[in-house]
C-alpha cells in the first residue's frame, strides 16, 4: 500500500447476500464463492450464521478450513449461545473472526428488543468481553445505527472499544441513511469518543434508496475504513453495496479517494457470473461494472470518440476487470485436461474422478449442439450441480412439444419418477406453461411458482439458455437451475431441479431474519 490508508474489504455475499429469498447456498456452493473472493484477494468473507442452523454452522466451518488468505468470519448475536457457536465454527480458520451485533436504536430496542439502553449497553460489552475470550479480532455492529441516538452511540461503543472490540460497524440498516448526514455521523463518532483510534470504523449499508453505494463512499470519505458489501450488490430487500462498484469507484477515482484497496479486480466479472449461477439472480445488463452492457457502446459519436481515444467515453478498461480476458475457446475436440483447467480457472473444482467425468459428459454434450464454448458455458453447466444430500426423484426423460399458430400449445412428456418411466400431457398457454402444467400433472408438488427467469449465456442462436425456477412451498423457498440450447429443455431441467430439492428437503436457511 501507499501511504494513503488501506480500506479493509469485508464480503458478505455468502451471510447477507443469501438472505434474498430464494439466493440460500449449499455449503459446497458457499466454498466455491470464498475461493473465488480469496482469489480476488478479499480481506474478510463472512461465511455465515453459525447459530442459525446446524446446516450453516457446517458452511462456515468448511470455509473456515479451506480458506488460507482471507480473515473467515461469522456472525453472531450478543448473546452466550450465538457467540461459543462462531467460535467453533471458525475455529479452523487461519485468521478467525467474531461479528456479534445488538440493536441500537429506540424503535428497535423498544418494539424488537424490549430492552432499555442500559440493559443494551450491558448485553453488547459482555459479548465483546465473552468473544475476546476466542479470538483477538471481534467486531462489533449497532444494528439500525443510522436511526440511532448519537450520545447512546458514543457511550456504546466507547464501551465495546474499551471491552476489546476492534472494528466497530455502523449499519444503515434500513437504507434510510443519506450521504452527507451518514458520512458525516462517522466524523462526529470518531471525533467524539476518547478510544476511537483503537478501532475500526466500518460501514454496512442496504439500497432501499438506492444509496447504498453512495452512503459507503461518504463514510469512507469521513473516516471509515472498512467497507461491508456483496457481489452483484445482492441481499435482502433491495440488496447491500456492490462490492464491484466500491472498488472500482475507489480505483478510478483515486485522485479524490483516501484508501486504497488490494482487490484483483481482474476476477471481478467471473466472480460475478459464479454468483448469479449459484444465487440464480442474473445481472440486469445495465449493472454497473459486470453488466453485459457496462462497457458497450451504440451512440454513433460514442463509438467515433471510442474509435479515435477510449477515454473519451470510458473510465475503465473491461478488460481490467475481467471481460473478455480468457480468449481460448473449447469446442469438441477439446481434452479432458483442457477443461478441467478452464472450470478449475473459474474456480470450480471436482471432489473426485466421477465428478468430473460428468461435468466433462456435460461439455461433450453441449459441444456437440455448438461449435464454440465460452466461460458462461461452462459455468452454466456446473450451475445445476447437484448438492451431496439431493435426492433425485425426477428425471426427465422424452420431451415433445407441439406449437401452432392458433392453438394452444401441447407437452408430452416422459418423466423418471423413482427409477419408473411416467408419460405426462397437458397444454398450456406457452409451450413453458404446458411443459410446468404437464410436470405437475404427475408430480402434483402443491408447490408455488414465484419466479421464472431466462438467460442468454453467450450470442446468438445457439446460445445456451440459462433459466431459472423458484418454487415455494410451505414457506420453502428454492431455486432450481437448468441449462440447454433448447429454453423450453432447459426449463423443465430447472423446475424439476427445484422439485428435487423441495422433495430431499435440504435446508438452505436464511442466516438470520433481523439481522444487520
Amino acid at each position: 500500500m501507499s501511504a494513503k490508508d488501506k480500506l479493509v474489504i469485508f464480503d458478505t455475499t455468502l451471510r447477507d447476500g443469501e438472505q434474498s429469498p430464494g439466493a440460500s447456498m449449499t455449503r459446497d456452493e458457499k466454498i466455491r464463492i470464498a475461493k473465488m473472493l480469496e482469489k480476488m484477494r478479499v480481506d474478510v468473507i463472512e461465511a455465515g450464521f453459525a447459530i442459525a442452523s446446524q446446516g450453516d454452522f457446517e458452511s462456515v466451518r468448511a470455509v473456515a478450513e479451506v480458506i488460507k488468505d482471507s480473515t473467515v468470519c461469522s456472525l453472531a448475536r450478543a448473546v452466550k449461545g450465538d457467540i461459543e457457536r462462531a467460535a467453533e465454527a471458525i475455529k479452523p480458520a487461519n485468521s478467525g473472526r467474531i461479528h456479534t451485533f445488538i440493536a441500537t436504536s429506540p424503535i428497535h430496542m423498544k418494539y424488537k428488543l424490549q430492552m432499555e439502553p442500559p440493559k443494551v449497553l450491558e448485553q453488547a460489552v459482555s459479548a465483546i468481553k465473552l468473544a475476546r475470550q476466542f479470538t483477538d479480532d471481534v467486531e462489533f455492529s449497532l444494528e439500525d445505527a443510522s436511526r440511532s441516538e448519537f450520545d447512546f452511540m458514543c457511550r456504546i461503543i466507547e464501551s465495546v472499544i474499551n471491552a476489546g472490540a476492534r472494528t466497530i460497524n455502523l449499519p444503515d440498516t434500513v437504507g434510510y441513511g443519506e450521504p452527507s448526514e451518514y458520512g458525516l455521523l462517522f466524523r462526529r463518532l470518531i471525533e467524539n469518543i476518547p478510544n476511537s483510534d483503537k478501532a475500526i470504523f466500518s460501514t454496512h449499508c442496504h439500497n432501499d434508496l438506492g444509496l447504498a453505494v453512495s452512503n459507503s463512499l461518504s463514510a469512507v470519505m469521513h473516516g471509515a475504513r472498512q467497507v461491508e458489501c456483496t457481489i452483484n450488490g445482492l441481499g435482502e430487500r433491495a440488496g447491500n453495496a456492490a462490492l464491484e462498484e466500491i472498488v472500482m469507484a475507489i480505483k478510478t477515482r483515486k485522485d479524490l479517494m483516501p484508501v486504497e484497496t488490494q482487490i484483483d479486480i481482474s476476477h471481478i466479472v467471473p466472480t460475478s457470473r459464479l454468483v448469479s449461477s449459484i444465487t440464480g439472480f442474473p445481472v440486469q445488463p445495465n449493472k454497473a461494472i459486470v453488466g453485459a452492457n457496462a462497457f458497450a457502446h451504440e451512440s454513433g459519436i460514442h463509438q467515433d470518440g471510442i474509435l479515435k481515444h477510449r477515454e473519451t467515453y470510458e473510465i475503465m478498461r473491461a478488460e481490467d476487470v475481467g471481460w473478455h480476458t480468457n480468449k481460448l475457446v473449447l469446442g469438441k475436440h477439446s481434452g479432458r485436461a483442457a477443461v478441467k483447467a478452464r472450470f478449475e480457472s473459474l474456480g470450480i473444482t471436482f471432489e473426485n474422478a466421477d465428478a468430473l467425468n460428468a461435468a466433462f459428459t456435460k461439455f461433450k454434450d453441449l459441444a456437440d449442439k455448438k461449435h464454440e464454448i465460452f466461460d458462461e458455458d461452462l459455468q452454466a453447466l456446473v450451475s445445476d450441480a447437484q448438492p451431496h444430500a439431493l435426492v433425485e426423484s425426477y428425471h426427465l426423460g422424452d420431451m415433445e412439444i407441439v406449437c401452432k399458430t392458433g392453438q394452444n400449445p401441447r407437452a408430452k412428456l416422459v418423466l423418471n419418477v423413482n427409477g419408473a418411466d411416467v408419460s405426462a400431457e397437458a397444454t398450456g398457454s406457452g409451450p413453458v406453461d404446458a411443459t410446468f402444467k404437464a410436470i405437475e400433472s404427475v408430480v402434483n408438488s402443491g408447490a408455488h411458482l414465484q419466479l421464472y427467469s431466462v438467460n442468454a449465456i453467450t450470442e446468438g442462436t445457439d446460445s445456451l439458455g440459462d433459466v431459472t425456477v423458484r418454487l415455494e412451498h410451505s414457506g420453502h423457498i428454492v431455486n432450481g437451475v437448468g441449462a440447454d440450447t433448447d429454453i423450453i429443455t432447459a426449463s423443465a431441467k430447472a423446475y424439476l431441479h427445484a422439485l428435487n430439492i423441495l422433495s430431499s428437503k435440504i435446508e438452505k436457511h436464511h442466516p438470520q431474519h433481523d439481522g444487520i
